[in-house]
């Protein structure tokens, strides 16, 4: 049954009713003409690149050379019939089955200075020299760029899209052997992907609505502390 303040209103078509929940809060006409890239559809990428899709980006462009291992279902979320296939080939036709109309490209290759990356890009790459390479590529040619990182249950989120937060963003990019390493087997799960995923999304949308983004924020969910760090 659709809700009363839908009911009283003149008809929708199906794409209005559709994306009519969230419509005060993702701006259609700012994201109609969006389009968006995600760097690596690990755990947190391809979590991202589904929110993307269902929220109604229109252009959307997933990067990654890698293939699904038996390692990858638990924790990013895989199915086992996508064993062996590429990961971005995967996810691209998971988010078209969320969004036929989606125009989605799968780059199975690594990401290249060359690369149209569009409006926004999310990074979801697991090496810090990666990263660097993306912003120093990227950082003049995209509007807002969103950075996840996740080591067990602990996230962080650094964003770039004002002056402020885009003169913080490389101070962020430390070393390789500044990363503390951890366990390789606690490192990722689906619900801490899950949240890194929803609080980039967040980021996204602030920028859509002209509001300023968190420069730096983590979340440790194992003690339940958010943590938000002011740019500079």
């Amino acid at each position: 049954m659709a809700p009363a303040c839908l009911k009283a209103r003149c008809p929708m078509d199906r794409d209005e009713l559709r994306y009519s929940r969230q419509r005060d809060i993702v701006p259609p006409d700012r994201l109609a003409g969006c389009k968006a890239t995600v760097v690596g559809v690990g755990a947190i990428g391809r979590q991202v690149a589904q929110q993307l899709a269902a929220m109604g980006v229109p252009w959307l462009q997933l990067v990654d050379p890698e293939v699904v291992e038996p390692s990858n279902l638990a924790s990013q979320g895989y199915l086992e019939a996508d064993l062996g296939r590429f990961k971005a080939q995967a996810t691209g036709e998971l988010c078209r089955r969320i969004n036929a109309k989606l125009e989605i490209y799968a780059v199975t290759e690594r990401f290249r200075r060359s690369m149209d990356v569009g409006d926004a890009l999310f990074c979801a790459v697991d090496r810090i020299e990666v990263r660097q390479l993306i912003w120093n590529s990227v950082n003049d040619r995209v509007a807002c760029f969103v950075d996840g990182r996740m080591n067990g249950e602990a996230i962080r989120i650094v964003s770039a899209a004002d002056p402020a937060s885009l003169l913080h963003y490389p101070a962020t990019l430390f070393t390789a052997q500044e990363v503390h390493p951890g366990s390789c087997t606690a490192k990722t799960t689906i619900y801490c992907a899950n949240v890194a995923a929803g609080l980039m999304l967040t980021q996204f949308t602030r920028w859509l609505r002209g509001l300023p983004v968190e420069p730096d924020l983590s979340v440790n969910l194992l003690s339940s502390e958010l943590t938000v760090m002011p740019a500079g």
